[in-house]
């Protein structure tokens, strides 16, 4: 007998699919979680330590998760902070400083 829970939202309909499209999203979440973490860094946060500790950490965090094959709403969770931080990191070094 399983239990037939239903989802609600954009995000939880999109976690209800991800245990079975676990290896496709660990493609997409390893490449767009690097990249963005490594353009974030050239783009200027190198040389502010404030600004390297929050990349670093949570794209760190992402990675762990990823190799403890830790389950897929940790994962999400972890990746969606760190896309935001590294995207806010670009945004900032690109337009302000």
């Amino acid at each position: 007998m399983e239990a037939n829970i239903q989802h609600t939202g954009i995000f939880g309909r999109y976690l209800a699919d991800s245990e079975f499209n676990r290896f496709g999203l660990i493609f997409v979440i390893l490449t767009l979680v690097g990249c963005l973490g490594g353009i974030a860094v050239g783009m200027g946060a190198i040389n502010n330590t404030l600004a390297l500790v929050m990349v670093t950490i949570p794209t760190m965090l992402t990675l762990s998760l990823l190799l403890a094959v830790a389950p897929m709403r940790w994962i999400l969770s972890a990746a969606s902070v760190a896309v935001l931080l590294d995207v806010l990191m670009i945004l900032y070094y690109t337009l302000l400083a």
